[in-house]
């Protein structure tokens, strides 16, 4: 009973705390020329994500290791390598773009994620209340809860 009380504390602590390094990360620790470039196709779309995402990873892993430091929670080294796996690789196959567009696509979402784009042959005024970006942020905030299960079950 103590392991699995130790399990949903470390879970309950873990997840906000990813999902408040996650904002911050991700807004204000990406600069505008990897957000610009880390959907481009070729290398330097992957580098620019790659950036981007080891810089996300690095905020995670602080916030993570100073709530696990500062309040002595049950996490195993294996669980917070293995947390901050799961949160890395799902965000960069994400930020990719063309991933999730295409997921999207497949379960008949294409249309929202497409919602507030530019269209052809307008002055639309693209901006951060568009499908994709909605559709980004509910796909990292599903997988920073599972990456807090594999933190606190690991």
């Amino acid at each position: 009973m103590a392991a699995e009380l130790d399990a949903a504390v470390t879970f309950a602590v873990v997840l906000p705390s990813l999902l408040v390094a996650h904002q911050v990360a991700d807004h204000w620790g990406q600069s505008s020329h990897q957000a610009a470039h880390k959907g481009r196709p070729g290398w330097v779309g992957r580098w620019n994500c790659v950036k981007h995402v080891a810089s996300y990873t690095l905020a995670t892993g602080l916030v993570v290791g100073l709530v696990w430091t500062l309040l002595g929670l049950a996490i195993t080294a294996v669980g917070f390598v293995a947390g901050q796996m799961v949160s890395a690789v799902t965000h960069y196959w994400a930020d990719r773009r063309t991933t999730l567009a295409r997921l999207a696509e497949l379960l008949g979402l294409g249309g929202f994620y497409r919602l507030g784009t530019p269209r052809a042959g307008r002055d639309d005024n693209p901006s951060l209340g568009t499908g994709a970006y909605v559709l980004d942020q509910s796909w990292h905030w599903l997988w920073l809860f599972a990456a807090a299960l594999v933190t606190a079950l690991v």
